[in-house]
């Protein structure tokens, strides 16, 4: 792969608005969500896209890797789902008489982990090392991943049935938990219009950049700048959740650094190359809400980990925002 070019924060944000002007030709009325998960890739992060079937998760996926140039594979998780059927393993080669490696679909640019909760825990295991280490380990040999590398995880919150709850440090891999919710009516509708006006199922998606091109812009979010109020803000904002009533287990400090590192490429994408506090209230309940575990006895209630966000959101001081 040739070296990525230099893009500027400016020249990086025009790129990366067309990516989601692009991804939005698929997915309808869902610019929020989707800067979201942008902001997640060009972090260098994985996203859990966690809502109800037939929002667009895996369309979201699916157009995202089209729009940005990189190679996609999709693996539907199902409870008979081995480990090497995502890291690939050793075959027998009788012309050449010895064992070659055949790759699996963890070897790509973006990989869509489908119902991610329906596997066992040791395939979650082999996905989770090469979320973390980039590398799959298979009969003791390692094998690294290019880059980039990015996970897009869907779980469906009904159904629970015969799945596997992701352990929580699986959870906390995931830069990002987003959920895209229910569309308008009008949004809606104009999924239905958009449909019968292309007289076809699928969507024609141009390539805006490529994987050089995503290395540059992640090279661009590296120099956006966080000044150390705000870098602050992230900290105490994480130990807020540690320390709240209805909490059993907050924030680790994975928590305030995916803040700030969210935040960052969530700027980039505002056009700005420093970051201010809203930019980190933006990622917030994304970030945080899924590293939060609430207490036992309140699983029956209203209690949340994005409710409990919310709760520090307010009562943690906002520094002032500085003018540049």
């Amino acid at each position: 792969m040739a070296d990525p070019v230099e893009l500027t924060v400016a020249e990086a944000s025009v790129l990366a608005g067309r990516v989601l002007d692009e991804v939005e030709k698929a997915v309808v009325g869902k610019r929020g969500a989707l800067m979201q998960v942008l902001a997640a890739v060009l972090a260098k992060g994985h996203v859990l896209l966690e809502d109800y079937p037939g929002l667009g998760k895996t369309l979201a996926a699916r157009s995202f890797a089209r729009a940005l140039g990189i190679e996609f594979t999709r693996a539907q998780f199902t409870p008979d789902l081995l480990p090497a059927d995502l890291t690939g393993s050793f075959v027998y080669d009788q012309r050449r008489g010895e064992f070659e490696f055949r790759r699996g679909p963890l070897f790509t640019g973006l990989l869509l982990a489908d119902e991610i909760n329906r596997t066992p825990p040791k395939t979650q295991a082999a996905l989770l090392e090469a979320m973390q280490e980039h590398q799959v380990t298979v009969e003791g040999e390692t094998f690294p991943l290019r880059e980039p590398f990015h996970v897009l995880a869907t779980a469906n919150p009904i159904e629970y049935e015969g799945t596997f709850p992701l352990p929580e440090a699986q959870l906390d891999r995931f830069l990002l938990r987003v959920g895209f919710g229910y569309p308008s009516s009008g949004e809606e509708y104009d999924v239905l219009a958009r449909r019968l006006e292309r007289r076809r199922e699928e969507v024609d998606l141009e390539q805006v950049t490529d994987g050089p091109g995503l290395l540059a812009l992640q090279a661009a979010v590296e120099t956006v700048t966080v000044d150390e109020s705000v870098g602050r803000y992230c900290v105490d904002l994480a130990v807020a959740t540690r320390t709240h009533p209805d909490v059993l287990t907050g924030a680790s400090p994975r928590g305030s650094l995916g803040l700030v590192l969210a935040a960052r490429a969530f700027a980039l994408l505002r056009g700005r190359d420093y970051v201010v506090p809203e930019d980190v209230k933006a990622v917030a309940r994304s970030v945080l809400s899924h590293r939060i575990t609430v207490r036992p006895e309140l699983w029956m209630t209203d209690t949340s980990g994005r409710s409990v966000v919310d709760a520090v959101l307010t009562q943690v001081p906002t520094p002032a925002t500085l003018n540049r």
